[in-house]
Formats: C-alpha cells, structure tokens, sequence
C-alpha cells in the first residue's frame, strides 16, 4: 500500500490524498460503508459502485470468523471473491465485537476467550490468530488487535488496557512480518491508538503507533458515548503525532458534522453503521439536514428525497413515496434510504476533498455543519 498526499487546507489541516492498493485507489477523505458480515445491508454491489460510489467498504473479522467460516471463505478464493466486491476491503479486528460481549468474554494476556453469539460455542482470538483470520479473509487493510475501552473508564483500566494493546500489537507485527497473503496480493496492517480520553495516554500511545512505522494508522477508542468536543480534542493530539506521510484513520465516526470536523482535524478515512442502521429506522442525512421520513409532515411532500447532489435514488424518489414505504415497513424502504444515505456520505467526503483542492475546505466545513446538524 501507498500513500500519496495531494494537498492540504491552508485554514485547517484537511488533507487531500491517494490510498493505492492492488485492488484500486482510494481518494481521501473517504468514508467506509459498513458491510460486518460481507453485506452492506440492504445494499447490493451494484449499487455500491454505481450509485453510492463506494471506493472501499468494510468487513468484520468477528462475524465473518463464525459465519460462514474460514474454510468457505478460503475455498472461495477469499471475500473479495466471495462476495464480488472487486475493489479494497478493510477488515477490523474483532476487537470491539468480542469486548461489547462483556458477560461472555474473559481477557488475558494471551488474548480473549469469548462465546458465540449466535450458538454459545467457545473461542479464542489472539492477536497472532487474528493476523491469520484477515489474511485468511483476505482484507486489503486489516486491524491490529486490540481492547476498546468503554467510556467511562478510570485512567488505571485505561491505561493498563493501553500499555496490553501496545504488547499485542507487537505480536500483531511478529505475526503479520512472518507470514504472506494467501491470494496473490499484497495486505497492509494498521495499527490502533488506544488511551480513552486521558490527554498523556493519548500522546503515549499515538508515539508509539507512529514508532512502529507501519503504512497506515488508526484511532481508537473514540465515538463510544464520550461528548463530541472531547472526540475532537483527542482526535486532534492525536492527529499531531501521527506521521503526515501516513493515511490517518479514525474508527467508527460518525456523523456528517463529526466527519467534516474529523476532516478539519487531519483525518483522511471514516466508518460507521450510521447512515445504514439509521435509514432502517426511517432517518436519513441530507444536505439540508436530518429528516425523520416517519413524520407526518413529509406523507404529501413529492418533492425528491434530496435535489441537493446526484444520485439517482435521491432525485428519482419522493419524500412522500419513501415515508409510505417506511409506515408500510416494506424491505424496499430500507434499500432506498440505505442507498440515499450512504450516497450523500459518500458524496459529503468528496465534496470535502473538492474543498480542500480549491483552498476553500474551511469556509465550506463550517457552513456545511450548520446544515447537516439541522433537524427538519
């Protein structure tokens, strides 16, 4: 993996650059969909590339694990083959599935036992077995192994959990350094700075991610109920330390306006469940702001979903259709609004991108945040 800085903001540090990998490059900032077990729910790869304009999605390393299993994946060729996504895959770690399971899980030094979620069944995952797992899947990007901790968390548990995912990833490194991809092209490991919302945590663990000189760095531990303004202020120390020659990756954020900000702030890759499991519930961003499609105000509304930018299911599809296919609660409504949602995302970033190029970002960030923050 490569990556090339194209430019940054004057009035911020919004960068503009190229991921490349062997299956494509990626232009940054970028947001990620979600796809946990091989599926962006409710959205089919077609879509993805055409509409959406996904660049990269992800998959998870927990849920693939257990279903369908290293052997079907393996026999497929890996999930790039599995699931006919032909560009880059990330997959993390695991890590943030098998801690949320915190009444069926126990953590050592040697790694975490935990229980199936779907038939009880017993499992291991260290950080040298999670290297082979994503090499297994076949991932373009895949995740040091590591423990997210909640927020809150007193600055002992934070940072002993800190100091151990500093070990594993040592081993993540041993690992990945000894062994090859099983597909015929080339895999990239990142590494995760931990340390909750403790400003010397922070710094110590983001000098030691950057130590270890890896082609890409993520941030951790952040958007897990913490206020907003203290995510920015760890992003941004955090974002300090990190090498700039390096794509810079803040895990699981988030909104349109944490995603501008996050931008601002130096970051370069984004993902979330939001703008999928929202437009489930019948929530969808726009670049007007948030709608509620279940609200009475939009049933005789037939202007489209969203005229604000291009996408075909945005400007073809009324406000008035979509909440009757939501109060309905057709399998239709879910793929629409997913599709809409992950469309202005995608759109969102790289309008950001655009701003950047131009010398413009920071005027724009602060306008665009006023929007996408609205309630309509």
């Amino acid at each position: 993996m490569k990556f090339i800085l194209e430019n940054t903001d004057p009035k911020s540090k919004a960068r503009a650059g190229v991921v490349k990998t062997d299956h494509g490059d990626i232009e940054t900032p970028i947001f990620m969909p979600v796809g946990t077990a091989g599926s962006v729910k409710a959205v089919h790869q077609r879509e993805l590339t055409y509409d959406v304009k996904a660049q990269i999605i992800l998959g998870n390393t927990y849920h693939l694990y257990l279903r369908p299993g290293l052997d079907i994946l393996e026999k497929a060729g890996g999930l790039h083959k599995f699931n006919g996504w032909s560009k880059p895959i990330l997959t993390d770690s695991g890590g943030y599935q098998v801690f949320s399971l915190s009444g069926t899980r126990k953590i050592t030094e040697k790694g975490v036992m935990f229980k199936s979620h779907i038939d009880g069944s017993k499992h291991n995952f260290t950080p040298e077995g999670v290297m082979d797992i994503q090499r297994t899947i076949g991932a373009d990007i895949i995740m040091a192994f590591d423990e997210c901790t909640p927020y809150p968390c007193d600055f002992g548990y934070a940072r002993n959990s800190m100091e151990m995912t500093h070990r594993w990833l040592k081993r993540c490194i041993d690992r990945f350094d000894s062994t090859e991809g099983k597909y015929g092209y080339s895999q990239t490991l990142f590494p995760i700075v931990q340390g909750s919302v403790y400003k010397d945590l922070r710094k110590q663990s983001a000098e030691f991610i950057a130590s270890c000189g890896r082609e890409g760095n993520a941030i951790g531990g952040l958007s897990v109920g913490e206020p907003a303004e203290m995510m920015y202020e760890m992003t941004e120390l955090v974002t300090e330390i990190l090498p700039t020659d390096k794509p810079r990756y803040l895990m699981g954020v988030g909104t349109p306006a944490n995603i501008l900000e996050g931008i601002a702030l130096g970051v370069d890759m984004f993902d979330c469940v939001m703008p999928t499991r929202n437009a489930r519930n019948g929530m969808l961003f726009t670049t007007e702001g948030v709608i509620n499609m279940r609200n009475e105000k939009w049933k005789d509304d037939f202007s489209p979903i969203d005229s604000g930018f291009n996408s075909y299911v945005s400007n073809f599809y009324t406000k008035a259709y979509l909440r009757h296919l939501v109060i309905s609660k057709e399998i239709l409504a879910a793929q629409i609004a997913s599709i809409h949602n992950l469309s202005f995302y995608l759109w969102l970033v790289g309008q950001a991108r655009e701003k950047i190029k131009s010398g413009e970002f920071a005027t724009w960030k602060n306008m665009m945040v006023e929007k996408v923050s609205r309630r309509l």
